[in-house]
């Protein structure tokens, strides 16, 4: 795979050497886990110039407004340089793999909320960032999970500024969260198998923002049962 090289543009928000140092955990699967990713120097400018979301699920990016301090971490995202950060840590090649990210918003709280999942087939290697200012509670935290039981963890993710988690999808990459109402902010990126998969998941997510701008299907939305990648319903 091509190394980083001194014509690759450094990370301007991004700390490198600690996504380069952190440990691939190989323990119920592939994934890592960075905390201070991001200096708490920024903190205050980037979370002021995040997107305001207005209601749970998650967002296209291109259809949110935000200021400069957050677009210089998308970019950082979308660089080649930070692609080949993680495909020295994960050992792979994914110069041809087109990435798409999505911005999450709050929780309810309700019932069929952080149903256990492995995630799309067409998904390679997933990467979650954390945008909250705090998250206090034990519930609403993402878990790296040994099985479909949302109880049987091995790792918990707070998804507040500078805290960085990424894992290999495959056929047992399990996580979800115990619902918590909050203001949970994070953005994923996700490097996928095909520009169709991208352009199709930047549809359904403008689609899905426009739906529940409307509250009768909003409502709808929050409701409705959800299903893992397995067709296993969630019962928590």
């Amino acid at each position: 795979m091509p190394a980083i090289t001194e014509n690759d543009a450094p990370l301007r928000m991004f700390n490198e050497a600690a996504i380069a140092a952190a440990p691939l955990k190989k323990d119920p699967y592939d994934f890592c886990f960075i905390n201070g990713v991001l200096s708490p120097d920024f903190k205050k400018e980037v979370l002021a110039d995040s997107p305001a979301i207005p209601d749970r699920g998650s967002y296209a990016l291109g259809a949110l407004r935000y200021g400069p301090k957050f677009a210089a971490c998308m970019q950082d995202l979308l660089s080649v340089r930070f692609r080949r950060l993680v495909e020295k840590k994960f050992d792979i090649d994914l110069s041809h793999r087109p990435a798409c990210i999505v911005m999450m918003g709050n929780t309810a709280g309700h019932y069929n909320e952080g149903y256990a999942h492995t995630d799309s087939k067409h998904k390679i290697i997933t990467v979650l960032v954390g945008f909250t200012d705090e998250w206090p509670y034990e519930k609403g935290q993402l878990r790296v999970l040994r099985s479909s039981d949302r109880e049987d963890y091995a790792f918990q993710f707070k998804p507040e500024y500078g805290n960085m988690l990424m894992f290999r999808v495959c056929n047992h990459s399990w996580h979800g969260f115990v619902p918590q109402k909050g203001v949970r902010m994070s953005v994923q990126l996700c490097y996928v198998d095909s520009e169709w998969y991208a352009r199709r998941e930047h549809v359904r997510h403008v689609w899905s923002a426009f739906a529940k701008s409307i509250p009768v299907l909003r409502k709808i939305i929050d409701y409705a049962p959800r299903f893992g990648r397995a067709g296993q319903r969630s019962g928590k």
